[in-house]
């Protein structure tokens, strides 16, 4: 691939460093009990790349892992806590969005939305502009 794109993101504290190279896949977001545990919020915002396109740059190397599922592990920095992801045993990784370094770029926007019926029926973008 000529001039892939990249990502770069980490962790609160820094320890937990990534570059991840490619095109980012499924950018979605997912409101499932375990995404909000692990996040703190009702919706986590991921994006998925193939296991070999991240690298680990920062001084922690890898994150922490949880295994939250018989497929899947939380990731997470062992110093501040930071959620980073979840590392799955296939080759797919999930990158959580808010930790990268620009999360504002176009092709992070979600193209879909995991288990919307357990996000609270009040939950939803309101703009005080046109109310």
């Amino acid at each position: 691939m000529k001039n892939p794109k990249r990502y770069e993101g980490g962790c609160l504290c820094g320890h937990i460093r990534y570059t991840a190279t490619g095109p980012a896949r499924d950018p979605h977001t997912c409101s499932c009990r375990q995404c909000q545990r692990h996040s703190g919020s009702l919706t986590q915002m991921w994006v998925e790349f193939d296991r070999e396109q991240v690298r680990w740059t920062g001084p922690g190397g890898q994150p922490s892992t949880w295994r939250s599922s018989e497929w899947s592990g939380r990731a997470f920095c062992p110093v501040c806590g930071s959620t980073i992801g979840a590392i799955d045993d296939a080759p797919t990784l999930a990158l959580a969005v808010g930790t990268f370094d620009s999360p504002n770029r176009q092709e992070l926007a979600p193209h879909f939305h995991s288990h919307i019926s357990k996000r609270p029926r009040w939950w939803g973008l309101r703009d005080p502009r046109k109310t």
